[in-house]
């Protein structure tokens, strides 16, 4: 479908200008474009890829006091594996000489600690993550602005914006969401997958991206030397997937010490690979869960790692790709707006909530093709809780029709609240 089709990214609107005073850091899990975005980008000033020992060794040889003048404004990618470079470009920096750099690196921990140490109060942080619905369906024209999500979460009145929306998609429009969103479910969005055409070409690219980032990124960041703890520990966590973390749990059926199952999943959540959503507890009662949940940013690689195949449909897979487009929209686009699930100890439920500049919306999310005025039980109690700043409730689902359930209560199908 993609296969010969060359995809915009959405953060590309929103990289900086080499005209402007900034040193630009655009970080991600491996795997999810990083080189192509800069060298598309940035044509316009030089490209190092540390990659290349050759580059390694013609950077580090060049004097702290010729750097503005023999590398200046440029692309610097893979930064991480001389560190050195660090400390020359904020010296350019702070003296005046150098004012743009982009650098580039999918290993956060050393990125991170060498900018806390050296470029803090300096850097710009982009993250770049894998392919979205919306550069999906509109892989040439896509305007970020366009975008359902951003434009609800902006929306000063909730029932007028859905109102303002044609309630199906027909012909072309709707074959290209299906398929797209479909591929999202599966594959998820890593971008060599894009240019895959056999399943099974998939499959092994997952298999191998999965033993390269713990045979890689896990023996040089977290400097493990034994890796079968972690990757059952990664399974485990992956067959938790849109439930509460236990620590206690992880660790017994991970068979290691909670302290070490805390250590992993910050392993897996500062490169990528997951993130936890925090439980709402504002203004309503104190009889909350305060536990987080679990979510994975790519489908694709979630079904490998936990076992469930690429041929099965469920909730929590459903659950994942919703949290995770809209996790990556709300970061990519630097959105006003927070995420967040509710749960009280009695188990009512809402999937999740968004707290935005006008108030709360909430979203529960069902995965089947219908809804009927039962699906929004929980929405009207919420709604009629006390909440403060209500917006209105989405029930997210498969169909292709907005409809509207009430005061404030919309069906919205996924692929156009992820979609232009």
């Amino acid at each position: 479908m993609w296969e010969n089709i060359q995809l915009n990214r959405m953060l590309a609107d929103h990289l900086p200008d080499v005209s402007g005073r900034q040193i630009v850091l655009l970080t991600g899990a491996r795997q999810t474009g990083k080189t192509t975005l800069v060298k598309k980008h940035y044509q316009s000033i030089p490209y190092f890829n540390l990659d290349a020992m050759e580059y390694r060794d013609q950077l580090r040889s060049i004097s702290t006091f010729r750097w503005a003048k023999e590398v200046g404004a440029a692309v610097i990618d893979e930064i991480q594996k001389e560190p050195g470079l660090f400390d020359k470009i904020k010296y350019c920096y702070d003296d005046g000489s150098l004012n743009f750099s982009v650098i580039t690196g999918s290993s956060q921990i050393l990125l991170l600690k060498k900018i806390q140490e050296t470029l803090a109060g300096r850097v710009s942080l982009r993250e770049l993550f894998p392919y979205m619905l919306g550069e999906l369906i509109a892989p040439e024209t896509l305007k970020t602005e366009s975008v359902v999500f951003e434009k609800m979460i902006n929306a000063a009145n909730f029932d007028d914006f859905f109102e303002s929306l044609d309630s199906v998609l027909m012909g072309q429009a709707l074959d290209i969401a299906v398929r797209a969103e479909k591929w999202l479910n599966i594959w998820g969005g890593m971008a060599p997958l894009i240019h895959l055409t056999q399943p099974d070409q998939k499959r092994f690219w997952l298999k191998d991206y999965a033993i390269a980032y713990l045979e890689r990124d896990l023996t040089d960041l977290a400097k493990l030397t034994d890796l079968k703890p972690f990757r059952r520990f990664q399974q485990i966590a992956a067959l938790r997937t849109a439930n509460l973390i236990s620590f206690t749990e992880l660790a017994k059926d991970s068979g290691i010490g909670i302290e070490t199952a805390r250590r992993y999943l910050e392993y897996l959540r500062i490169s990528y690979q997951a993130f936890l959503i925090q439980p709402y507890y504002k203004n309503l009662t104190s009889s909350l869960v305060k536990t987080p949940k679990l979510f994975w940013f790519d489908n694709g690689l979630l079904r490998h790692l936990s076992g469930f195949g690429f041929d099965i449909d469920n909730g929590e897979l459903y659950e994942n790709y919703v949290a995770s487009e809209m996790m990556k929209l709300i970061r990519t686009r630097r959105l006003d707006t927070r995420l967040y699930f509710y749960r009280t100890r009695s188990g009512m439920e809402i999937d999740f909530m968004l707290e935005t500049k006008y108030g709360i919306v909430a979203l529960e999310v069902k995965n089947r093709d219908t809804v009927s005025s039962s699906d929004f039980s929980k929405l009207k109690r919420i709604a009629e809780s006390g909440i403060t700043s209500w917006c209105g409730g989405i029930v997210v689902y498969r169909g292709n029709k907005i409809q509207k359930f009430g005061n404030g209560l919309w069906a919205v199908p996924s692929f156009r609240l992820f979609g232009p």
